[in-house]
């Protein structure tokens, strides 16, 4: 009673809650410096002119939303959006969960050695850097390449894959590489589901499809949602396969967003008006979660 008439409060509860949140503190001081501290500074330096070169290196001003009015004037930024969303979906929402999906189901019940070969094929494309991964599809598909060889020596056609469809050729690099993620989500999600569950539907007479759409998949939801929201954040910040493989050509026709925000940004000197375009790539970010997050909390609930 006189610790608390002295000094206004019990100072044991507040030393618990210290004892609690200063653990935290370290943490919450890195995510602060490393991830809001440059994400604050991008946004202040897209309200302005700054630049690496002339009156916008030297002394730079407020100008509004005039890089985001610039910005969705311009035709090139526009394709490359619209390019982003296509190799995001095509590579990483669609190519690398279905896949890495059918792999996972591949693999269960099958002996260990079989597992073993087949996880160390895929995982061996996920480790490697992502500038090896993209010389080892060019080695393939460029002109001269491993698979223009194959079918010259078969008579079929051996088009120029690079420059006649390069946001083709930057997705399937991009499912190559990535797909070991999915798999390795999946086939834990799969060895948790309870055998006593499938065996009751396989009882009941259902078979391998209708197990696989009504019992596998809706037990499975949220490590689908979950690996969904990383696959697809990790697939929008894509630039060294992209660049080293095309360059985002021919011309802009694999130019994606953050391709053509370097080309602002660091060879063009426009820092503001790449960093505007970063605000864009995280509001996009941003709206995949929300709707995943939206549809594990409606499954929740």
């Amino acid at each position: 009673m006189a610790a608390r008439s002295l000094h206004g409060a019990d100072p044991l509860p507040i030393a618990r809650s210290l004892r609690r949140v200063g653990p935290l503190v370290p943490a919450v001081v890195l995510l602060l410096l490393f991830m809001a501290a440059p994400i604050g500074w991008a946004v202040y330096d897209s309200f302005t002119n700054v630049a690496l070169t002339g009156v916008g290196a030297s002394s730079a001003s407020f100008v509004g939303f005039a890089n985001f009015t610039r910005m969705f004037a311009d035709p090139t930024f526009v394709q490359s959006l619209v390019l982003t969303v296509v190799f995001t979906v095509g590579s990483g929402v669609v190519g690398q969960n279905i896949l890495g999906f059918g792999l996972a189901l591949g693999m269960r019940g099958r002996n260990r050695v079989f597992r073993a070969v087949l996880g160390s094929v895929v995982v061996a494309a996920w480790v490697v850097p992502e500038i090896v991964a993209a010389f080892i599809w060019y080695a393939y598909l460029n002109d001269q390449g491993t698979l223009n060889a194959a079918l010259s020596a078969l008579g079929l056609p051996h088009p120029s894959w690079l420059y006649v469809y390069p946001m083709l050729s930057a997705i399937f690099a991009n499912i190559w590489r990535g797909t070991a993620f999915s798999m390795l989500v999946y086939s834990a999600a799969l060895s948790d589901l309870p055998d006593d569950v499938l065996e009751a539907a396989s009882v009941d007479g259902a078979g391998v499809v209708q197990r696989l759409w009504r019992v596998t998949l809706p037990l499975m939801k949220r490590s689908i949602m979950t690996n969904l929201m990383l696959v697809t954040l990790q697939t929008l910040s894509v630039f060294t396969l992209i660049f080293a493989l095309t360059g985002g050509g021919p011309g802009t026709a694999s130019q994606t967003l953050p391709l053509y925000m370097y080309q602002e940004a660091f060879k063009f000197y426009q820092l503001g008006y790449g960093a505007a375009m970063t605000l864009v790539l995280l509001a996009i970010g941003a709206i995949f979660s929300l709707i995943y997050v939206r549809v594990l909390r409606v499954e929740a609930a």
